[in-house]
């Protein structure tokens, strides 16, 4: 049975953020101890800029226009180069708990940059079903533990609001793009771009890294978070977003404390119960409301 382009770019959302749910804690335990913030983000963005700039020699890309080397451009520093630096320093600073929490207001943000921006309309259904995914997953994360509030993290937590809203951004700016490249030629020049500014933030930390330090297991969490986290979650969210609004592509964070939860069960190390049961209901129900608009569109358009 074929596949279509919708359910494809759904699966393919739903990859990334199965991706970012585990970096959470993959990430947290190489920093700072063998990897600084900045440092790591070097080694991300250069990483998967290789990846990215190897991987369009087997397959064709477009030519871009030179007017869009500006958007371009501007997704490389609000998508790469802000987006990055602030998430790893922010969580560096404050708790996971915290970040996943400050991370659910995303869609909002994405909502009403898109309704500025692209002239994305914003209707009850979307409304209601962001705030009924946000519900969920504050139900999850919050199940896990408590917010840590006070000094000590009120930069982090900040750092990470600067991170939901630069990536905000990029998923509305980017869009445009979307509907004239394909997903590998728009990703490999934003990260070009990115990796331009993220060069003198993060090179000195590169170069203090004590790579003789790493056995097995921190190699292990190193290639995730380069690979997966980097190369191939923004591939498949590029992909996504070539099919689907910016405002559907946000409302799958809502599922990454749900993914979290589901591997902690299938491990043993959790427990269901009903505010699991009701979260993981009240996620699936915005993110189908979110989407909801854009499937009926579709249709009239047929």
């Amino acid at each position: 049975m074929l596949i279509s382009s919708n359910t494809k770019a759904h699966l393919a959302i739903l990859s990334a953020n199965i991706i970012y749910g585990l970096n959470y804690s993959i990430a947290k335990e190489l920093m700072p101890e063998y990897i600084q913030p900045f440092g790591f983000i070097f080694c991300r963005v250069l990483g998967a800029l290789i990846l990215f700039w190897l991987f369009q020699l087997f397959i064709k890309t477009d030519k871009i226009e030179r007017k869009d080397f500006f958007r371009l451009f501007i997704c490389g520093i609000f998508g790469v180069a802000v987006n990055q630096l602030s998430f790893f320093y922010g969580l560096n600073l404050t708790s996971p708990i915290n970040a996943a929490i400050i991370m659910t207001c995303n869609p909002i943000l994405v909502l009403v940059f898109s309704a500025f921006l692209i002239n994305e309309r914003i209707t009850p259904f979307k409304v209601l079903g962001i705030f009924l995914g946000l519900a969920g997953a504050a139900g999850l994360i919050l199940n896990k533990g408590s917010l840590s509030i006070g000094t000590s993290n009120f930069t982090g937590d900040l750092f990470i609001f600067l991170n939901a809203t630069s990536y905000a951004i990029y998923l509305v700016t980017v869009k445009p793009l979307m509907n004239k490249y394909s997903p590998l030629t728009v990703i490999k020049w934003v990260f070009l771009f990115g990796f331009t500014i993220v060069l003198p933030f993060g090179f000195s930390d590169f170069q203090a890294i004590e790579w003789n330090r790493f056995d097995l297991q921190i190699w292990s969490a190193f290639v995730f978070v380069v690979v997966a986290t980097t190369f191939f979650a923004y591939l498949f969210n590029i992909y996504g977003l070539k099919r689907l609004n910016p405002s559907v592509v946000s409302t799958y964070i809502y599922s990454q404390p749900l993914i979290a939860s589901l591997v902690a069960l299938l491990m043993q190390k959790d427990e269901l119960n009903i505010i699991k049961i009701i979260s993981a209901f009240l996620i699936f129900t915005g993110v189908y409301l979110v989407s909801r608009k854009q499937k009926t569109k579709a249709l009239s358009q047929e």
